[in-house]
């Protein structure tokens, strides 16, 4: 599991690519610090309160809910991996905040192990079907013991289109062999392939369990999220270009323009145009 931090505007190394082409997720240490950590969580429980929560929350639609959270779509650390993966044309498709308090009572069995992209796994013909999306997942507690609802994975299961499981979701089963629940501190970061199946473990500790992810895909296919009206919102005006990309703010809509046909007016092919980034070895940062 890789523990480096990179410096900003780096891109992904041989060995993380060549871990994730095979195991179909990464592991990053240490990727936000103390103050965004605290900055991130406070956001999610503010927002949990408000809204009257007081158990289990699953939100769609993360800076939409939490503006404060938009500092994690570009986040340097984090979003090399994005445009190293899927490169410049791309924008966040699917997101959302997560928190799973205690549970005290042995939850019913059921089968929560899933790929992400609903219909991409039922109407694409191709197997391994392609990858089209990478997730981020950003630990805001402390999952590092299991046990604690931590994100469960079946490492290289990203290139198998199917797993056995039961007739129907309530029916008990087992866990799939090979099945790793991810140890994590607050501020560590899971780099995931759609594609991979994994799972959220029940949570019978005293701790809170807090995380927020961020699934990026090409700019030509449909968002899941509800950000139509973000441009409206007086944080908008606080985002940088790249930020604004990613949340569907560039090109008007214009099918062109989301097919990447004009590089030079995408922000985030600008930025790394500049830092002389666009490697050509790399499909898709070729402009």
């Amino acid at each position: 599991m890789t523990q480096v931090i990179a410096p900003a505007w780096t891109p992904m190394t041989d060995e993380e690519r060549a871990q994730f082409d095979r195991d179909g997720f990464l592991v990053i240490r240490n990727v936000l610090n103390q103050d965004e950590i605290e900055r991130a969580r406070t956001a999610i429980l503010n927002f949990r309160e408000k809204a009257g929560v007081t158990g289990a929350l699953h939100e769609l639609s993360a800076v939409t809910a939490c503006p404060e959270l938009a500092f994690l779509l570009d986040h340097p650390v984090a979003f090399r991996y994005i445009w190293s993966l899927l490169g410049w044309n791309v924008h966040v498709y699917h997101s959302h905040i997560d928190v799973h308090p205690q549970i005290k009572e042995k939850t019913p069995d059921w089968w929560h192990w899933h790929q992400d992209g609903g219909r991409q796994n039922r109407e694409l013909e191709t197997d391994p079907r392609p990858r089209m999306s990478v997730k981020l997942a950003y630990w805001l507690s402390d999952v590092s013991e299991t046990g604690r609802g931590n994100f469960t994975v079946l490492p290289g299961s990203h290139l198998t289109n199917w797993l056995p499981g039961p007739p129907s979701r309530g029916v008990p089963w087992p866990q799939p062999e090979g099945a790793l629940q991810i140890t994590a501190n607050p501020g560590d970061l899971v780099v995931f392939d759609r594609r991979i199946w994994h799972a959220r473990s029940d949570n019978y500790s005293s701790i809170t369990r807090v995380g927020a992810f961020f699934g990026y895909t090409y700019r030509w296919l449909a968002g899941r999220d509800n950000v139509a009206d973000l441009p409206n919102q007086p944080m908008w005006a606080g985002l940088n270009d790249v930020q604004r990309q990613l949340l569907g703010g560039v090109g008007d809509g214009d099918g062109d323009h989301l097919w990447g046909h004009y590089p030079e007016t995408t922000p985030l092919y600008g930025e790394l145009k500049q830092r002389g980034l666009l490697d050509a070895s790399i499909p898709a940062l070729i402009p």
